[in-house]
């Protein structure tokens, strides 16, 4: 049973503008100061559980080219351009059709192209553990993040431990919405709520008769866009097929789709993990994960701090940049747009860049 990587890389980030643009989202710029873009990091970090060969992408139309350039040994046909965005479902439905047709054994992690892990090491053993898990199971694998703190961010999934001590995955009881503040509390100090990462792993079987199972019509849309080897000369599909069907899928996440109602029938589990996981959806997650100066300052470029506390600066795109008095801020700059902008007011930042 071979191992697969789905990796979803569509979104468009506009919470960090000018960072991010439609035409450059964030998973394929280096936001860290590292060398390597988002989606380049979460190829690295999947070294040693299959080859690139085996990874395929689902992205936007216009960021075939990107994808091309900055994962070069992945296979073009892998790289899967949605022709609209239609949410999770749809597209991580397409990647598990299209693996299935080439490898009806497949035994399949599913990622977004964005988040950061600073542990891959233990990234890497949790995986490792979830693909031994479904590699002999007929349940979906859910990877939990153990919280650290009452976040409204993120949803939650809520774990039962199993009768057999010796397993570190544990039953998913429920999926939990994003909580406000009092409830992210009770989460944390009851002990058995994780943080929803968005990273599923499952064999090709279960997934697909998964979504015949809870999604019948999407599960029809894929047989059309994706048809067995048998049925399809050469192997191939026209892209009309694809231009045809896939906008007309519903525009549903895989959470309400798959892993609820799945959940509900005992057929989720979910790996508790520490690996030092964010999804960096916005300036603050930024901020947590950079090296912060002595006056608590985030920063990528060259920048030179006079009285300024609790920033958080991306200039990487200029020589030299000077601030003085400035306290809370998000300073960014990239082809000749800058922002200026109070942390606090961070949720405008999609208006600014409109």
């Amino acid at each position: 049973m071979a191992n697969h990587v789905v990796i979803m890389a569509g979104g468009i980030g506009s919470r960090f503008w000018p960072l991010s643009t439609p035409e450059f989202p964030k998973q394929f710029i280096d936001i860290l100061g590292c060398g390597r873009s988002l989606i380049q990091l979460t190829v690295d970090r999947f070294k040693g559980i299959c080859p690139e060969s085996n990874f395929w992408v689902v992205t936007n139309q216009a960021y075939v080219d990107i994808v091309k350039e900055q994962i070069p040994g992945i296979p073009a046909e892998h790289i899967l351009a949605e022709p609209a965005a239609r949410n999770t479902a749809p597209c991580i439905a397409w990647a598990c059709w299209s693996i299935k047709r080439e490898d009806p054994e497949a035994n399949v992690v599913v990622t977004p192209s964005d988040a950061v892990v600073m542990n891959p090491e233990e990234f890497r053993r949790v995986i490792s553990g979830a693909l031994e898990f479904t590699s002999g199971h007929d349940f979906i694998v859910t990877i939990g993040i153990k919280p650290n703190r009452p976040e409204t961010g993120y949803g939650y999934v809520k774990a039962v431990p199993v009768k057999d001590a010796k397993m570190e995955i544990q039953a998913v009881e429920a999926f939990k919405e994003k909580p406000d503040l009092e409830t992210a509390k009770k989460y944390l100090a009851d002990g058995n709520y994780l943080w929803n990462a968005g990273i599923f792993v499952w064999n090709i079987k279960t997934i697909t008769e998964s979504i015949r199972a809870y999604k019948a019509d999407l599960a029809a849309q894929m047989d059309e866009m994706v048809p067995d080897l048998k049925t399809v000369p050469n192997g191939t599909v026209p892209n009309g097929i694809v231009l045809q069907i896939f906008p007309q899928c519903e525009k549903i996440s895989i959470d309400y789709a798959v892993m609820e109602p799945a959940a509900a029938d005992g057929k989720v589990f979910t790996y508790p993990a520490d690996f030092g996981w964010s999804d960096l959806g916005n300036w603050q997650s930024l901020h947590e994960k950079l090296v912060k100066d002595e006056h608590n300052n985030a920063v990528v470029g060259n920048v030179k701090f006079y009285e300024s506390d609790n920033c958080v600066v991306h200039t990487e795109g200029l020589k030299k940049v000077v601030l003085q008095g400035l306290d809370g801020y998000i300073v960014s700059e990239k082809g000749g747009q800058l922002l200026v902008c109070k942390r606090s007011e961070e949720q405008r930042i999609k208006e600014f860049g409109a």
